[in-house]
């Protein structure tokens, strides 16, 4: 397991555990003066040196070490991400009291185009989004939230996914937990720093293996794959698909775009990543 998992996850997976969705993380006044300032703050101010650091980055290959350092230590105590696969999803949405789609600040902050790809979440009846400054999208304090039903809120990712989305869990000042996002590399800001080496976010909880017997080795996984982590190779004349574990970030989108069911996912551990499916490594709320 995870870093996460290991501090907030009281042996689960931290993401499933319901204390970090808790109310009493909602209410904490620190948090409130978190999200009130979130999209100008957070979302703006990184959107806005993203470029420089792109082009340093573009030059040497890396950033300063002590930059590098910095931007992740305040990731991972205010707004810190990981990959989270549709089927664990499904578990969180099912579980929660509401939910709440809005806009993206990652993709407005790019190029001012409104796209619903975000959802808060929550499992108590208040939630953390009523802070929010909606005047960042131009809109009143009360316009651009969506309530959604589980089933909704679901079939909307599902949607995403087989356009190319990633889904991701974001902390509001860890450990809570406020929102599921779906974007791409392209987009989010969160997987744009991981692409310069920045670990805003962690890998998710599993890796891809691929079936050899069903593979035919189409390319389709390899296209979709945003991490770089699947190629094929020639085995006995014939093409196959192969996975880099240590690139995967187990987000599952070879799996849903494989038209021969060639891809699952498995548990990350040594054990896991040879034996068992993902469902045997998901734990319940």
């Amino acid at each position: 397991m995870c870093e996460l998992c290991t501090k907030h996850g009281d042996g689960k997976i931290w993401y499933k555990n319901a204390k970090n969705y808790a109310n009493d993380l909602v209410s904490d006044l620190r948090r409130r003066q978190y999200v009130q300032n979130f999209l100008e703050g957070t979302i703006g101010e990184g959107m806005s040196s993203l470029g420089r650091l792109e082009t340093i980055f573009g030059k040497k290959k890396k950033l300063p070490d002590r930059l590098v350092s910095a931007m992740v230590t305040k990731a991972k105590e205010e707004h810190f991400g990981q990959v989270v696969p549709i089927e664990d999803i499904r578990t969180i949405i099912e579980k929660a009291a509401t939910v709440v789609r809005m806009p993206c600040a990652c993709r407005w902050a790019a190029d001012r185009k409104e796209k619903r790809c975000c959802y808060s979440v929550s499992y108590s009846p208040e939630t953390w989004h009523d802070n929010l400054n909606m005047s960042y999208f131009g809109k009143a304090s009360n316009e651009g939230f969506e309530t959604l039903t589980g089933n909704e809120a679901i079939a909307q990712m599902e949607s995403l996914e087989e356009e190319g989305a990633i889904h991701t869990i974001w902390t509001m000042v860890t450990p809570f937990i406020g929102a599921i996002c779906n974007c791409t590399s392209h987009d989010c800001l969160g997987l744009r720093t991981l692409a310069m080496h920045v670990e805003t976010l962690s890998k998710g909880e599993y890796v891809a293996q691929i079936d050899p017997e069903l593979c035919n080795g189409c390319g389709g996984c390899e296209s979709v794959c945003q991490f770089d982590a699947i190629s094929r190779q020639v085995v006995s004349g014939d093409p196959i698909a192969v996975v880099n574990r240590s690139k995967c970030y187990g987000c599952g989108l070879c799996c849903s775009h494989c038209p021969q069911g060639a891809m699952r996912l498995v548990g990350n551990s040594v054990v896991d990543m040879v034996r068992n499916p993902i469902k045997s490594a998901t734990h319940s709320i």
